[in-house]
């Protein structure tokens, strides 16, 4: 199979904008898709998971096919939220870039739509879209779809799940004469209903090495632990990735606000996102995370979706992923572009059965991950505490009187008598022991 974009079939203009952005070498999906996309007229289901350049498998073979010379619009991308949708643009436009006459519109919720509809009153070629505000563009006549060539279904189980009852007003609204491409990095009944509904029967099936992409890079984990030392344990896991980039799962918007107002108090760096936060505060915090401001990003599955950082080491299972296509994109966001990365299952005891069907379903295995022992865990507990004391900000309103009261207090002591006195406190107020507390009281019972 070609190592080259061109023998795939891509035009000049698309490999100079790929030579530009560093892209040389066409992942297998990739090599798989783009000539079948260029050479053939069925309709096609790819099953390829997150990290494997679904966009550019689509999105080139897409950009060389549209007619410039049409004003209608040729080509939809549905993408399950404003992230993603706004990666695939972007990306799009850094492909076609040494092409002007390229049109592309992102039209997405979360900011105003009065700037998206000015927009399609210009030649458009190519819109990407998020369902709900694809929507209500087509409810006030502000978009035209009825003579769409090629509607792409990005991410398509993650759109099943949240956006169906839309997926079938928009498709309704699209010709029959239309060339449907859904991307899905699993096959679930309902992606297979949705094909049954919606595409040819004659359709073509390409997969993705999967075993190479999805099983050697991550490194799947699971840990077992109480209720009670859940957060203690997961902070104790947190504090040895340092420096590290990672993604914690919550299954609830509840949840995502719990760990991460913990996870603050704690001073780790970290942020938190969800659905019913605004687009403007997501938007800032996704783009601390990218550019490196914070380490750990505490989310929903589908906030989460159009994350593109490729530098993510580890991943989070804060709850059991309800569904295997779940754990499959929550995994994906590690160990992109040939990365190693860790996955990591945090359960109860009554939950390890979900790691059996996991392995099942998903053909792959879980090592069992050891938790911190009762020492190491209050010891980083400790460690904890001694950062938000230096992270606390000087009280300037303490009197003058107080403060020299209490540094004669201590004026005698040297820093490491000092330290040792504060950490006996600190001991005796959170009822922490050490390894020779243990040893003396093991003497005893002896």
């Amino acid at each position: 199979m070609s190592n080259l974009f061109s023998d795939l079939g891509i035009n000049k203009l698309l490999q100079k904008g790929l030579a530009d952005l560093n892209i040389s070498v066409p992942t297998d999906i990739q090599k798989k898709t783009i000539p079948v996309l260029l050479n053939r007229k069925e309709d096609v289901v790819v099953l390829a998971k997150t990290g494997t350049g679904k966009t550019a498998a689509f999105g080139l073979p897409l950009l060389q096919l549209i007619d410039l010379e049409v004003t209608n619009i040729q080509v939809l991308i549905l993408a399950p939220t404003r992230e993603l949708g706004q990666q695939i643009h972007n990306n799009l436009l850094s492909y076609g870039a040494n092409n002007s006459n390229f049109s592309i519109a992102v039209v997405c919720g979360g900011i105003s739509i009065k700037p998206q509809i000015e927009r399609l009153k210009k030649t458009t070629h190519i819109v990407v879209a998020t369902p709900g505000r694809l929507l209500d563009l087509i409810s006030r006549d502000a978009i035209n779809i009825k003579s769409l060539r090629y509607l792409v279904l990005d991410e398509a189980d993650e759109m099943v799940n949240a956006f169906k009852d839309d997926l079938d007003s928009i498709i309704g609204e699209t010709p029959k004469t239309r060339r449907t491409l859904l991307f899905s990095a699993t096959l679930s009944g309902q992606i297979k209903q949705l094909v049954q509904n919606y595409m040819s029967k004659d359709i073509l099936q390409i997969e993705a090495n999967m075993a190479k992409i999805g099983h050697q890079e991550i490194d799947h984990n699971y840990m077992v632990v109480e209720p009670i030392e859940k957060l203690n344990v997961l902070m104790h896991f947190l504090s040895s990735k340092e420096g590290q980039r990672g993604i914690i799962f919550c299954k609830t918007k509840a949840a995502v606000n719990k760990l991460g107002k913990n996870l603050a108090i704690n001073k780790f760096s970290s942020g938190s996102i969800h659905g019913s936060l605004t687009q403007g505060i997501r938007d800032r915090i996704m783009g601390q995370f990218r550019e490196g401001y914070i380490d750990i990003l505490v989310a929903t599955d589908l906030a989460a979706r159009g994350i593109d950082v490729k530098e993510i080491s580890y991943v989070v299972n804060y709850h059991l992923p309800e569904t295997y296509e779940t754990y499959v994109h929550r995994s994906g966001r590690t160990a992109r572009a040939g990365a190693k990365g860790l996955s990591l299952v945090i359960i109860q005891q009554e939950e390890v059965e979900g790691i059996a069907d996991l392995e099942k379903e998903l053909c792959i295995k879980f090592n069992e991950f050891k938790k911190g022992d009762t020492q190491s865990i209050e010891e980083n507990n400790g460690l904890l505490w001694a950062k938000k004391i230096l992270k606390t900000k000087t009280n300037r309103n303490i009197s003058v009187e107080f403060r020299q009261r209490v540094s004669k207090t201590f004026h005698h002591l040297t820093k490491e008598e000092l330290i040792n006195k504060v950490l006996a406190n600190y001991l005796i107020n959170t009822g922490m022991t050490t390894p020779k507390d243990t040893a003396l009281k093991n003497n005893k019972r002896n």
